[in-house]
C-alpha cells in the first residue's frame, strides 16, 4: 500500500524561528549588561576627575572676576560667546580653512564613512538639507565598499591559507600523487571541504589593525604633536568610525611636507577603517558561536517533537553498515505487492520511482559539482535548492558574505 506524503516542516520552520528569536534575546540581555558594565567603570574612572576639574574652574572664574573686577554674570556671557566661535571652528591659533575644498572633501570623508568628528557642520539651512539627502546615498554606498572589501579580504586570506595548508600536507606527504602544484585555483579536488578557520582569520585581522594603527600613531606623534597613547587613541576612534572629535589630525594650517602628510592620513584612515570594519564583522562570528553554545548549553529545545521529526527526516537517506541488506530484504518482500506502475518503487520512509530517483540524483550530483568546484577556488556560493527560500535566507550584509566562507559558518544558517 502506498504511503502518503511526507509530513510538513512547519515545525522545523518553528524551532529555527525560535532558535533565531532566542539567540537574539540573549543577544539584547548581553548588551544591556555590557552596557551597564560599561558606563558603572567609566563612571568611576572619570567622574572624581570631572568633579576636580569643575571645582578648579569655579574658583579660576572667581578669582578672574575678582582681579579685573568683572561681574560673573558678564564673564559667563563672554565664555558662551567663546564657546559659540568655538562651534563654529575659531580658535585662537591659526587653523586650516573648514571649507575650502580640501577641508570640505575632508568633512564629506567623515560623513560617508561614519565617522563624524563633529569639528564642521553645515550651519545654512541648504546645507543641512543637502546632507541629509548626500548622507542617505554616501553612508550607503560606503557600507556597501566595506562588505565587498570584506569579500575580498576573506577570500584573499582563505587563499595564502589554503596555500599554506597545501604546502604543510605535500611536507608531510599526505597529498596524493596526482596533486598538482599550484591547484588550489585550478584543480576541482583541491582540498574539498577544507575552509579557514574563523580565529585564524580574526587573529591575522588583528595583528595587521595593531600594526597598522602602531605604525600611523607613529606619524601623528611625529606631526601632530601628541603623545603615543593620545594618538593610539586617536586611531581607534577613528578606525572604529567612533568619532569623538577630542583630537583631530590635520587641522593646522601648515605642517612640514603638509602635502605627503594629507596623503599619509588619508590612506591610514581608509586602510584602518576598512581592517576595522572587518575585524569588527569576524568578531561578531565568534560572539554569534559562543551565543548558539550558551542556547545548547541551557538546552533550550523549543519542540521536543520537531527535533525528532528532523533527526528522522535528516537520517531517512543516510547510508548505513545494513542498509543495503534490510533494502535488499525490503524488495524482495515486496516485489509481489506492487502493479506495473508502482514496479521497481523502493521503501524509504516515502515511495519514490526509479525513474524520479534518477532525475533527482542527476539534479543534485550537478549542484554538488559546481559547489566543490566553487569552494576548491576559493569562492564558494550558497546554491538555493528549494526555489520557495526567500532572498535572505542565507543572511544580510556581512553576515551573508562570510556565511559557507569560514569553517565556523558553514553550518550556521
Amino acid at each position: 500500500m502506498r504511503r502518503g506524503p511526507a509530513p510538513p516542516r512547519r515545525g522545523r520552520c518553528c524551532c529555527r524561528c525560535a532558535e533565531d528569536t532566542g539567540r537574539f534575546v540573549l543577544l539584547a540581555a548581553l548588551i544591556a549588561a555590557y552596557l551597564t558594565a560599561g558606563a558603572s567603570v567609566f563612571s568611576a574612572l572619570e567622574r572624581p576627575s570631572e568633579a576636580a576639574a569643575q571645582r578648579r574652574w569655579n574658583r579660576t572664574l572667581t578669582d578672574f572676576s575678582r582681579l579685573f573686577n568683572i561681574s560673573l554674570p558678564e564673564l559667563r556671557a563672554f565664555l558662551r560667546s567663546y564657546e559659540a566661535a568655538m562651534a563654529a571652528g575659531i580658535r585662537a591659533e591659526a587653523l586650516r580653512p573648514r571649507w575650502d575644498f580640501p577641508g570640505a572633501f575632508y568633512f564629506v570623508a567623515t560623513v560617508v564613512s561614519t565617522i563624524g568628528f563633529g569639528m564642521t557642520t553645515p550651519a545654512t539651512v541648504a546645507g543641512k538639507v543637502f546632507l541629509i539627502i548626500y548622507g542617505l546615498f554616501g553612508c550607503a554606498g560606503t557600507i556597501l565598499f566595506f562588505n565587498l572589501f570584506l569579500e575580498r579580504i576573506i577570500s584573499l586570506l582563505a587563499f595564502i591559507m589554503k596555500t599554506c595548508r597545501e604546502r604543510q600536507l605535500r611536507r608531510s606527504g599526505l597529498l596524493p600523487p596526482n596533486f598538482r602544484r599550484g591547484s588550489a585555483i585550478s584543480n576541482v579536488g583541491s582540498l574539498p571541504g577544507w575552509k579557514p578557520s574563523v580565529y585564524h582569520v580574526m587573529l591575522i585581522l588583528g595583528i595587521f589593525a595593531i600594526t597598522l594603527s602602531c605604525c600611523a600613531s607613529a606619524m601623528y606623534t611625529a606631526v601632530e604633536g601628541w603623545n603615543y597613547i593620545d594618538s593610539l587613541y586617536y586611531c581607534f576612534v577613528t578606525f572604529s568610525t567612533i568619532g569623538f572629535g577630542d583630537l583631530v589630525s590635520s587641522q593646522n594650517a601648515v605642517y612640514q611636507n603638509q602635502g605627503l602628510y594629507r596623503f599619509g592620513n588619508f590612506m591610514f584612515i581608509l586602510m584602518g577603517v576598512c581592517c576595522i570594519y572587518s575585524l569588527f564583522n569576524v568578531i561578531s562570528i565568534v560572539i554569534k558561536q559562543v551565543l548558539n553554545w550558551v542556547l545548547k548549553k541551557f538546552g533550550c529545545r523549543c519542540c521536543s517533537k520537531c527535533h525528532k521529526s528532523s533527526a528522522r527526516l535528516g537520517r531517512r537517506n543516510a547510508i548505513t553498515p545494513g542498509a543495503r541488506l534490510r533494502r535488499h530484504n525490503l524488495s524482495m518482500e515486496t516485489d509481489g505487492q506492487y502493479d506495473s506502475d508502482t514496479e521497481g518503487r523502493r521503501l524509504s520512509g516515502e515511495m519514490i520511482s526509479m525513474r524520479e530517483l534518477t532525475a533527482s540524483n542527476k539534479v543534485s550530483l550537478a549542484i554538488l559539482q559546481k559547489q566543490l568546484s566553487e569552494t576548491a577556488n576559493g569562492y564558494p556560493r550558497n546554491v538555493c535548492i528549494n526555489t520557495r527560500q526567500n532572498g535572505f535566507s542565507a543572511g544580510v550584509g556581512a553576515l551573508a558574505i562570510m556565511n559557507n566562507r569560514l569553517a565556523e559558518t558553514s553550518d550556521s544558517r
